[in-house]
């Protein structure tokens, strides 16, 4: 297992980098966090260079590359503070119907991302706030020639704006647990999808209502109610590509903390030649560089099909929790009274790696899956 990055893979990352830099700027991120502006101008940019077709395989129309490139572009997006909705189309709509879904629904749902931009978005987690499948609750009851889904799901990624919504519902008297899974993607006219409040206003979360919601047996991914191994795989490559994105975001504060470092004077001289000040430094670089690796392993374990893919992810979860944690608040430290300021871009930066964190899983509930994989829970 190789984790150094290919030469195509830099090219891609520097690609991308350059073009987020020029179309994704902090301006435009405030624009959006202060007058909800930009975001469709941006992903139409994205669809133009077909960013959403990365990893949609080549059989239904799209670039068919791999989930290490998919982390190298969610990285990309958290260092940016993307508002656009590549996350919940790309490493979560995209591979569950890639993965659940059949060759003629593949290429139905998928080909409208390639070629139109259309987004998607998953919707797992409901008012308990657990990502773990064996605690939905939300139903799909056998009706005529396909099911009515009744529940509410919530903290889904874009929601509000996505146009297919792959939910997961348990089927009626299909069992608990894993068993009597079903994945079944819904319009979002559909669905009542209510834009949430949130720490990160740069972000689109959503409440998913769904109020007796006939879905027709050509939209259920898969076997009805044997869903729960395949949203397992889906959840994990949601898992890591989120794990990513919080690296990126981290960078971002790290490169902002290292430039005012090396600017602001006290005493006569740069407040970075401070020894308190490069002992900040070298504990976040050890947590991002952490983070990291930890994140591109998981990624590589998911692009291999290797057998430590559950740990690798919640291992890169926990890592970029605790990467988050000590680079949201040393950040904000190290900038003295302008970091608390709104002026300052810093905040926009803190609330999304502060909402991104709780995503899928907290570090906490994955360093506690990691203990139970390794065998150290009680």
């Amino acid at each position: 297992m190789d984790l150094e990055l290919s030469d195509d893979q830099l090219e891609l990352q520097s690609t991308v980098r350059t073009v987020l830099e020029r179309e994704c700027p902090p301006s435009v991120v405030r624009a959006v966090v202060e007058e909800g502006k930009g975001v469709d101008d941006l992903w139409a940019k994205m669809v133009e260079l077909d960013w959403p077709a990365l990893t949609v395989p080549e059989a239904d129309g799209g670039i068919g590359l791999g989930f290490v490139e998919l982390a190298i572009v969610a990285e990309e997006m958290g260092r940016a503070l993307s508002p656009a909705p590549y996350l919940a189309t790309a490493s979560q709509f995209v591979p569950a119907v890639v993965r659940a879904g059949s060759p003629e629904q593949r290429a139905r749902f998928l080909a409208p991302v390639v070629s139109e931009g259309t987004v998607g978005a998953l919707a797992v987690a409901e008012a308990s706030g657990s990502w773990d499948p064996a605690d939905i609750d939300s139903t799909a009851v056998r009706r005529g020639g396909g099911f009515v889904l009744d529940g509410e799901k919530h903290f889904v990624f874009d929601g509000a704006r996505a146009q297919e919504i792959v939910v997961a519902a348990r089927v009626r008297d299909g069992g608990d647990g894993d068993d009597g899974l079903g994945l079944f993607v819904v319009s979002r006219e559909h669905v009542r999808a209510e834009p949430m409040d949130s720490l990160d206003a740069s972000r689109q979360y959503a409440t998913v209502v769904l109020d007796e919601v006939a879905v027709d047996d050509d939209r259920v991914l898969g076997e009805p109610g044997a869903a729960g191994p395949v949203l397992r795989r889906v959840l994990d490559e949601a898992t890591a590509a989120v794990a990513a994105e919080m690296v990126g975001t981290c960078q971002a504060i790290f490169d902002i903390v290292h430039a005012y470092v090396g600017q602001r004077e006290q005493f006569g001289v740069k407040i970075g030649s401070f020894q308190a000040i490069k002992h900040k430094l070298a504990n976040m670089f050890v947590a991002l560089e952490s983070a990291r690796a930890t994140a591109y392993f998981a990624a590589l374990t998911i692009a291999e099909e290797d057998e430590r893919r559950d740990l690798a992810v919640a291992t890169a979860k926990a890592s970029a929790g605790d990467c988050q944690k000590l680079l949201a608040q040393e950040g904000i430290q190290c900038l003295g009274g302008i970091g608390y300021t709104w002026e300052h871009d810093m905040h926009m930066y803190v609330k999304r790696v502060k909402t991104t964190a709780a995503m899928f899983g907290s570090g906490a509930a994955h360093r506690a899956r990691v203990a139970e994989m390794i065998g150290l829970a009680p």
